[in-house]
């Protein structure tokens, strides 16, 4: 067996605390050549913080021992032990604290524990390392310092509870006082421990919820030069200005001896509890590199009379060697091990700095309490000490516990075992004189309503080398409204390529993720930032297509009115009367609404405009071919007429030939009729075509009553060509025939070609394409029927005679 491990300080008492400090921060390892028992370990260099939480410790303790009112018959004793810092020396502690300290070979344990708690230790990681080892024997350990969110775990840390605020809020919000300030560019380091990590990973998270960017995130342990290096030069080469420490004190010490060794300044560091307030960083040189900090730090709370108590009643009374009183413990006592601690008899000047002191305080308080539920105790009749009380009967009463202390702290574990999180942002500033001072410039308050629970004074806070600009707002890149954020593969997440939206998606914000697609009638406009109206588009009668077509439309209508003029004049002229000069007043009313009709189709389609376009087409169209086939037909009975013994003039005469254009015509009719009324034209956005404009247009309703209206005017101009074309030989001096077969085969060209160039046509150029169809084919039926007849009229007078006109004929009947 092993030597025993003996408390640093010690009290016998009903029942009993233990208590695991860092009392003193190095340990110098024996040597071990494994020919004897090694030799203790030997620590040195105190630990101020952790020394003034054992008094407090044991003040709180005589505190309860001489209250009447709690706990009033029983006492209570402690065990202190001093970890050195080290995880052999607190595991050894630990085991000595479950077992008690006289253990030889051949002793049975006897299934109880000597003490009933354990407040301890300071550090997260050796904190998780004791409540592993006390969790099975379901000892409660109370820490009044470690602060990681991982020990929040009640299933794997059941019997853990501590007296300070769980990491989550302040890792949150260290990212609210970045994003407070509009530090968009900061860089992260952090102890590579449980504390550091678990803190830094809840940062990080909160950092990208809260859009902040974080240059590069870096971690080392005391124990790593080497890391501490690397970690030092990657702070130098970094754009970030604003670093977040999220390390411990220890790690804290370290990196600022590199820092000023190599003259690394100007940067605003954010802190957090564990150095923000550590007076072992309060030296001459370290304002020059840590001035201006910022920082969340445990609240300072005033416990009376302890300030005097550390400097007399503790060294006569708890602490060996000086000790008057009997009533200690005095097992393995060994002078020598107090002697640097001698040093600090007549020093209380940090006590008021101290912020975990009250921690401890409240923390053997909530032990008390406990007892006194278990034990039954009144102010009267005392408690009941024959009671038998297990370490996990005080789990549960510390779960339960909800009491006020003198200091005015209410004692209360939530459902993790922790305390509501309470801080005070505190700067670093220097005084008149230089000393350097934690000034409180708000606080954080986790019981308050959401939009209470932050608050800074931003007037009374001194900046890391001077003004507040000094600690820059330096981006990687930020990405202007129009554009999309895109990461740069191996680069910190904050920094991107900036991606111009797409047509038709805008983003009208910074830095923004996706762009928005504009809704259906909306585009994006040229800069991307913003959704406009698309632009709509038609055949309109200002733009340069339109007025060239209007004006071909009404040429067409002059020139027609003139050839009527013309025709009207000259009316009693055998070339005018020959062929049914009716027909051809007919024929040239049903061209100039033809001419007409093609204005129909240019403006802004609307329900009648769609309705009365294809409608005055048709009908229209069907007037002049029912004219040109009725004028083909006389030409036809014209020449049967003259043959000997026939009469076949008497079966198609003028009222003959009225009757079929009427017919034809009303054919038209009917079919446009049944058109409007099944399922007529309407006005339709076409968004399909064109993703960025709106083509408005005419929607045809039925594709089966537009082909229908097609495909009867191509039936009679067929029939029209096929009777034209029999009677072009026919013998005379001006066969009409000849230029009426021409005109159909222009007709039929130019519908022929209008199909595939319609389907094809994008746009308001589909209407051109239309109304260009429609003034060809009028143009062909005028020139080619009226030109020569014209011609002769004008410029050959002489040959609009009844001779002339008919003299081949003639000549041909008398042989």
């Amino acid at each position: 067996m092993g030597e025993s491990k003996y408390p640093l300080l010690s009290k016998n008492g009903d029942f009993i605390i233990g208590t695991l400090f860092a009392i003193h921060s190095k340990e110098t390892l024996p040597s071990f050549e494994f020919r004897q028992k090694p030799q203790r370990l030997f620590c040195s260099s105190v630990n101020l913080i952790d020394f003034r939480m054992a008094q407090t410790m044991i003040f709180a303790i005589e505190e309860i021992n001489t209250n009447e009112s709690l706990l009033p018959n029983v006492s209570i004793g402690y065990r202190i032990y001093d970890t050195c810092g080290s995880r052999l020396s607190s595991m050894s502690a630990t085991m000595a604290l479950m077992n008690g300290q006289e253990f030889a070979a051949g002793d049975r344990c006897n299934g109880q524990s000597p003490i009933h708690a354990i407040i301890g230790e300071t550090e997260s990681s050796a904190t998780v390392i004791l409540s592993r080892t006390t969790g099975p024997f379901k000892i409660p350990v109370i820490s009044p310092s470690a602060t990681c969110e991982c020990l929040s775990n009640r299933k794997d840390y059941p019997s853990f509870f501590r007296t300070i605020a769980s990491d989550y809020h302040q890792s949150r919000a260290l990212a609210y006082i970045v994003k407070h300030f509009g530090w968009s560019w900061v860089g992260a380091v952090n102890s590579d421990n449980d504390y550091g990590n678990n803190g830094m990973a809840i940062f990080l998270k909160t950092a990208q919820e809260e859009g902040i960017c974080v240059e590069y995130s870096v971690k080392f342990h005391r124990t790593e030069p080497e890391k501490l290096q690397k970690v030092v030069e990657t702070i130098k080469k970094g754009t970030a200005k604003v670093i977040v420490a999220f390390l411990s004190q220890v790690e804290m010490g370290n990196l600022f001896d590199q820092l000023s060794d190599k003259n690394i300044t100007n940067f605003q560091m954010i802190g957090v509890e564990a150095w923000i307030t550590s007076e072992s960083l309060m030296i001459p040189n370290s304002f020059h590199v840590l001035g201006g900090s910022l920082g969340f730090a445990v609240r300072k709370i005033d416990i009376e009379e302890f300030a005097d108590y550390v400097t007399k009643k503790f060294w006569h009374t708890a602490f060996p060697c000086l000790q008057r009183e009997g009533h200690s413990s005095q097992y393995g006592l060994n002078c020598s091990r107090y002697q640097d601690l001698l040093v600090l008899k007549n020093y209380n000047e940090d006590v008021t700095e101290q912020r975990y002191s009250s921690n401890v305080y409240k923390a053997v308080y909530a032990v008390a309490y406990s007892l006194h539920s278990l034990l039954q105790c009144t102010k009267k009749g005392g408690c009941e000490k024959s009671l038998t009380i297990q370490p996990q009967q005080v789990v549960e009463a510390l779960k339960k516990i909800n009491s006020t202390i003198k200091t005015g702290d209410h004692v209360w574990f939530d459902s993790s075992g922790a305390v509501v999180a309470q801080y005070e942002v505190v700067n670093w500033q220097q005084d008149l004189i230089g000393s350097i001072q934690f000034k409180p410039v708000g606080y954080y308050d986790a019981s308050l309503p959401p939009d209470q629970r932050f608050v800074l004074n931003t007037e009374n806070i001194i900046w890391a080398g001077g003004p507040r600009n000094a600690a820059c707002v330096i981006y990687c890149t930020f990405c202007p409204p129009g554009t999309r954020k895109a990461a740069q593969k191996g680069r910190p997440v904050c920094c991107y390529d900036c991606i111009p939206c797409a047509e038709g998606e805008i983003s009208n914000e910074t830095d923004s993720n996706n762009c928005k697609q504009c809704p259906g009638e909306y585009w994006s406009n040229a800069e991307k930032d913003k959704c406009v109206l698309k632009a709509i588009e038609f055949l309109s009668f200002t733009e340069n297509m339109g007025i060239v077509l209007v004006f071909f439309s009404l040429f067409g209508v002059g020139i027609t009115a003139l050839v009527a003029i013309l025709f009207y004049s000259k009316k009693d002229t055998p070339i005018v009367k020959a062929n049914n000069s009716e027909l051809s007043f007919l024929l040239l009313f049903s061209l100039t609404f033809g001419f007409l009709c093609s204005l129909t189709f240019i403006g802004r389609p609307t329900e009648w405009s769609c309705m009365l376009r294809h409608t005055a087409f048709g009908i229209t169209f069907v007037l002049c071919i029912s004219c040109v086939l009725g004028k083909t037909i006389v030409v036809l009975m014209a020449f049967k007429a003259t043959l000997p013994g026939s009469n076949v003039m008497k079966w198609f005469g003028p009222a003959q030939q009225r009757l079929s254009v009427l017919a034809f015509t009303l054919i038209q009719v009917l079919i446009c009729v049944l058109w409007l009324t099944i399922s007529p034209p309407f006005s339709y956005k076409n968004m399909k075509y064109y993703h960025e404009k709106i083509i408005l247009e005419c929607s045809l309703g039925s594709i089966i009553g537009f082909s229908a209206l097609l495909g009867y005017i191509g039936l009679l101009a067929v029939l029209c060509f096929i009777l034209a074309f029999l009677a072009r030989t026919l013998p005379d001096n001006f066969n009409e025939a000849k230029f009426i077969t021409f005109s159909m085969l222009i007709f039929c060209a130019v519908w022929l070609t209008f199909i595939p160039a319609y389907v094809s046509s994008p746009g308001k150029f589909t209407v051109a394409v239309e109304i260009f169809a429609i003034l060809a084919s009028s143009f062909g039926l005028l020139f080619c029927i009226f030109g020569p007849k014209c011609y002769i009229i004008l410029f050959k007078p002489e040959q609009n005679t009844k001779q002339h006109v008919m003299g081949k004929n003639l000549n041909h009947v008398e042989k």
